[in-house]
């Protein structure tokens, strides 16, 4: 370790160029597949409504992200923000979120994704299927190989391929930013659907699809071993460094979802009616760089997936070796590698009709943890916010994603809630049960002292 890496150890502090590193390791465990796709099809979509779209992406994409991160730090783990609502419910809803945004849907569609976009490079006599199997393995073996060191994340993906993704996306991004700014790109359109409505509302929505609200909630432990390798040892101390951490991932995640967004627009006219960012990208860098524009891309998806992988792996890995303590980190996270590739190969539709239904119920609730470890000095105060808000924002978001998957367009009581037309109808049960929570602990609080007082 050089002498500016091994600053922390004499003074509890990172340096500025360690924080760096670290934020750059955690904004590479963030940025998979959806965050690259997601902002240029919105640039597309919204069009001369960008700016407002953009303004929700980021509420959704960045901050509750960058909240996450901090609440969770502020919490000590998630499961000691979550069992503020329960012990039971802290086991289960952690789990839920270490599997979802795991082994059942994150981790084998980053060998997917990347796959596709490999796939234009090869030649037609390429026999797919033995190339993706042989693709697959390679991939989530390279994952598993990294992820082994959980502590040691910050060295390669700080270092190296979270440097590397991010020149390649501004050499992808800078092109279409140069035609808007010199005046040669046309007018923007109107916006279409789905942003020809509230866009700020639709941008907030199309946030949830990063699902970084859930993988922050699981980065900290990693994020965190990190920076104790690093020589900070006292809890508040590391707390502050993962906070730092946070705030330097958002801002790297805000300024390349804003450039990507200006790729879409730049492009809104030409790629009217795309429906996947991953298009836009490579229509981009194919009209900027030719066929080296496709390989740069493809190399961007590949890093992107090859660092999401492995920091869900190592994380998923960290937190069931844990749990279960009989089995080994090393053997939890060659399972889930294993399982990944099985998935990433057999295909994911019949898993998706399952894992997609099970993200919808997590998110909100995810929302209001996060919320309110955020205000955990007020909502200690009065303990039963915690149980009786997640209990209404889980019971309505549950029903609606048990609709979603078994009868979808059926019409339920919740749907005559407020904001229930633009897909917030957990908002007002959440609030109205913070409210019932306050008012009963204030009351319960209030006959007790009464009784003390006897």
């Amino acid at each position: 370790m050089s002498a500016s890496m091994g600053k922390a150890a004499d003074t509890g502090r990172l340096s500025g160029r360690q924080r760096l590193v670290v934020g750059a390791t955690l904004f590479s465990m963030f940025f998979g597949a959806g965050n690259l796709i997601l902002p240029p099809l919105l640039g597309v979509q919204a069009g001369a409504a960008t700016p407002a779209a953009l303004a929700g992406f980021f509420v959704a994409g960045v901050g509750l992200p960058v909240l996450g991160i901090v609440a969770v730090a502020l919490s000590g783990t998630v499961r000691e923000l979550a069992d503020r609502v329960h012990p039971l419910f802290s086991r289960l809803f952690v789990a839920a979120v270490y599997l979802a945004i795991g082994p059942c849907l994150a981790i084998p569609r980053t060998a997917s994704t990347a796959f596709e976009m490999v796939v234009p490079l090869l030649s037609a006599e390429a026999p797919l299927e033995a190339v993706r199997l042989a693709f697959s393995a390679a991939f989530f073996v390279a994952a598993w190989l990294l992820a082994l060191r959980p502590g040691r994340l910050t060295r390669f993906l700080g270092r190296i391929t979270g440097p590397a993704l991010i020149a390649l996306i501004v050499a992808v991004v800078v092109p279409g930013v140069s035609s808007l700014v010199s005046g040669a790109a046309a007018d923007a359109p109107a916006p279409v659907a789905p942003y020809d409505g509230n866009a700020a509302v639709q941008g907030f929505l199309t946030g949830y699809q990063t699902m970084d609200l859930l993988a922050s909630l699981t980065f900290g432990i990693v994020i965190a071993q990190n920076i104790r390798a690093l020589g900070v040892a006292g809890a508040g101390g590391v707390t502050r460094e993962v906070c730092i951490a946070g705030t330097v991932a958002g801002i790297l995640l805000a300024a390349i979802y804003a450039g990507l967004a200006v790729v879409g627009v730049d492009l809104s006219a030409t790629m009217a009616g795309a429906t996947n960012g991953a298009s836009v990208i490579a229509a981009s860098a194919a009209e900027s760089f030719g066929l080296a524009g496709s390989v740069m891309v493809a190399a961007i998806f590949l890093l992107a997936c090859l660092n999401v992988c492995t920091g869900l792996i190592s994380c998923c890995g960290s937190y069931f070796a844990g749990e279960v303590a009989a089995v080994p980190y090393r053997a939890w996270a060659a399972g889930f590698a294993i399982f990944s590739c099985a998935l990433a190969n057999a295909g994911l539709d019949w898993i998706l009709a399952f894992s997609v239904p099970l993200l919808s119920a997590l998110y909100p609730v995810a929302i209001v943890l996060v919320a309110m470890g955020m205000a955990s000095h007020l909502c200690d105060r009065f303990a039963l916010i915690w149980p009786v808000t997640v209990a209404a924002t889980g019971a309505v978001s549950i029903v609606q994603s048990l609709r979603d998957a078994l009868a979808p367009g059926t019409w339920l009581v919740v749907d005559a809630l407020p904001l229930a037309e633009v897909g917030l109808t957990w908002v007002v049960p959440a609030l109205a049960a913070a409210a019932v929570g306050l008012i009963a602990s204030s009351v319960l609080a209030r006959r007790a002292g009464a009784q003390a007082g006897r």
